[in-house]
């Protein structure tokens, strides 16, 4: 599987945006232990319970400034969202840019691992894929610029903190992007429905790329072509595909499955 080709980073930069919310125990707090210069605001809910309290401290530690304002405001801001009584005002930076590639990869110590996500649009699919990636231990998460989910309040909410923890960087040209990973030694392997190869049947504990579709659309065609195998999960009932999200979490555990494995 192991191919030739390997480039250097000449380093990373990160870009800057507009301020945004950002809600949710976990996700603030994987955040501001982070990114704190990145924070402008921290609002508290009034009278919120003691959940908060590590938060808080960890916030007064780090000299944010903060204030506490009604349930409603908070409500209102997230549209209804749960909030769990926390939202920070932060600089809607890229944490990962297309730049930083090389050098995450570079940095990997043992067999690399990476989450390539073609064309997944709903955020919450998005948050969950990346909390999947964190707990399989996933080196980056690849996805292309164009529609294409990005990293928003919700998707870092759903995430948990991986949003955070794990690289999740969106490039220009996806089908240039995997060529260079095959570049690097990665063995690229797509899931699609429908597919003769099972996942099971697949060689997963190589260096490698895992590909994953949008839902209904599957794989692009310039993404297929790009990928060295195809597999599907197996169906055993009427249903014909899972959530993106569940496959990827289904896909990823086989592979620290078969990478844990005794070998043959």
């Amino acid at each position: 599987m192991a191919r030739r080709g390997k480039q250097r980073s000449s380093g990373s930069k990160r870009g800057t945006k507009s301020p945004q919310f950002l809600f949710g125990l976990h996700a603030v707090e994987a955040f501001i232990q982070r990114r704190p210069e990145e924070v402008f605001q921290l609002y508290w809910q009034k009278g919120a319970d003691q959940r908060l309290g590590k938060l808080q401290a960890l916030a007064t530690q780090l000299g944010l400034p903060t204030q506490y304002v009604e349930r409603q405001q908070l409500d209102d801001w997230v549209d209804g969202a749960r909030h769990q009584g926390v939202i920070a005002q932060v600089r809607s930076s890229e944490l990962w840019r297309e730049a930083d590639l090389e050098g995450i990869l570079d940095g990997v110590e043992n067999v690399p691992l990476v989450l390539v996500l073609d064309g997944v649009t709903d955020p919450h699919n998005l948050g969950a894929c990346l909390r999947s990636a964190n707990g399989a231990g996933v080196d980056v998460v690849i996805a292309p610029k164009d529609k294409s989910a990005g990293l928003t309040a919700v998707s870092r909410k759903v995430a948990c903190g991986a949003a955070e923890e794990t690289p999740f960087i969106q490039v220009t040209n996806l089908a240039r992007t995997l060529k260079g990973l095959a570049e690097r030694g990665l063995w690229i392997v797509g899931l699609a429905d429908g597919e003769d190869r099972s996942l099971y049947e697949g060689r997963l504990d190589g260096p490698m790329a895992l590909v994953m579709g949008a839902e209904g659309d599957g794989l692009r065609r310039l993404t297929r072509e790009s990928c060295d195998e195809i597999v599907a999960i197996p169906m055993g009932g009427s249903v014909s595909s899972l959530n993106v999200s569940v496959a990827a979490g289904v896909c990823l555990y086989e592979v620290v499955r078969q990478r844990r494995a005794p070998s043959s």
